[in-house]
């Protein structure tokens, strides 16, 4: 199955899961059960739009490879282009010296009777042949040359015609990838509205104890932080993926800036990019459960993740953020707070949110 196809295969999945989930009731104030089955379709979502994406990623990857077979092959005709009037005139040169050569003399006769002596006549016709055989060799390389040139010729036409074939099917599959995605979107966009009441509650509840403390996941102490607004706001993954990974490297660089985290921008927006996870909610989780790495509960353990350890921020980082494209939609919701952090999800909720607005 080709790229595209494999492609289209799950987006197709992806939108029936989409079409499946419409009739999820809203999340009721509880926490309980009945707010999984909304993450769990979100969840499932956001994994087949990252396969998608892995996949358009491949097609695109063979594309440009194919590409790049062009371009060698348009330079070698540029070459023999080139090499083409130098080898029409040193053919032409020869023919001219030997027409000349024939039509100066009366043949071997006339050569004989003007020659001193018999290795004068060896020179003559020596020099004859070798004027014969640079004008044959010319000729040859002349003719070599067109070959080659209509080889290379019908063989760009080909690899061409199988490029923008491929090329076709890579920007089809990326239309079915938006569309997929801008499914997802509005599924996040319901999970949100469902859960407004929870959302606005918590924000309240920030206000009130701003100033204070709350126990984070991994048994420290945070403070309480308010949002400008109840939600995160939406990503723009309508954009290619170094475009995606250079922005975001950028912005969450400069939120790092002075933490055990520094530097670590470009890990976080391309495990976000690959795993179709909000760029922000890493980083920002990070700074709630260990300002941003400084008090570890676990070797770079910064998010009070489970109960384990890394060799690595790297390692770290790509196993948190595919955790929060699993197990929590990729996204920031009041039902994946309750979760991560039940025990002071309100909190956990607006201060997360307040640092992913910073960013």
């Amino acid at each position: 199955m080709t790229p595209a196809r494999r492609i289209r295969a799950r987006v197709t999945g992806v939108l029936l899961a989409g079409l499946l989930a419409c009739a999820v009731s809203p999340i009721v104030a509880q926490p309980t059960v009945a707010k999984a089955d909304p993450m769990s379709e979100l969840q499932e979502v956001q994994e087949r739009v990252s396969e998608s994406n892995a996949a358009y990623e491949e097609a695109t990857e063979q594309v440009d490879q194919i590409q790049g077979q062009i371009d060698e092959n348009e330079e070698r005709i540029a070459q023999i282009e080139a090499e083409l009037p130098g080898a029409q005139e040193r053919a032409a040169s020869s023919m001219r010296t030997l027409y000349k050569m024939q039509q100066s003399g009366g043949g071997l006769l006339e050569l004989l009777l003007a020659s001193d002596d018999f290795y004068d006549l060896l020179s003559t016709i020596q020099y004859l042949d070798v004027i014969q055989a640079h004008s044959t060799d010319a000729l040859d390389e002349l003719v070599a040359l067109e070959g080659e040139l209509e080889m290379t010729r019908a063989s760009l036409s080909s690899q061409m015609e199988e490029a923008r074939a491929r090329q076709d099917e890579a920007e089809a599959a990326l239309a079915e990838a938006n569309a997929a995605r801008a499914e997802l979107q509005a599924r996040i966009a319901a999970q949100a509205a469902a859960e407004a009441a929870e959302r606005q509650a918590a924000v309240e509840a920030a206000k009130k104890d701003a100033g204070n403390s709350f126990t984070t996941e991994s048994g420290n102490q945070a403070p309480v932080e308010v949002p400008s607004s109840p939600n995160a706001g939406a990503i723009d993954w309508n954009v290619d993926r170094e475009t995606f990974i250079s922005t975001w490297t950028a912005r969450i660089d400069a939120y790092l800036a002075g933490s055990p985290l520094s530097g670590q921008g470009h890990t976080f927006a391309e495990a976000a990019w690959e795993y179709g996870v909000d760029p922000r909610f890493s980083p920002a989780i990070s700074t709630v459960e260990s300002s941003t790495g400084r008090y570890c509960f676990l070797p770079h353990n910064a998010w009070g993740w489970g109960n384990v350890s890394w060799g690595s921020w790297e390692e770290a980082i790509w196993a948190h953020v595919a955790g929060l494209a699993s197990g929590y939609g990729g996204q920031l919701t009041y039902a994946g707070a309750l979760k991560y952090c039940p025990p002071n999800a309100d909190h956990w909720y607006t201060s997360v949110l307040a640092n992913m607005q910073r960013i």
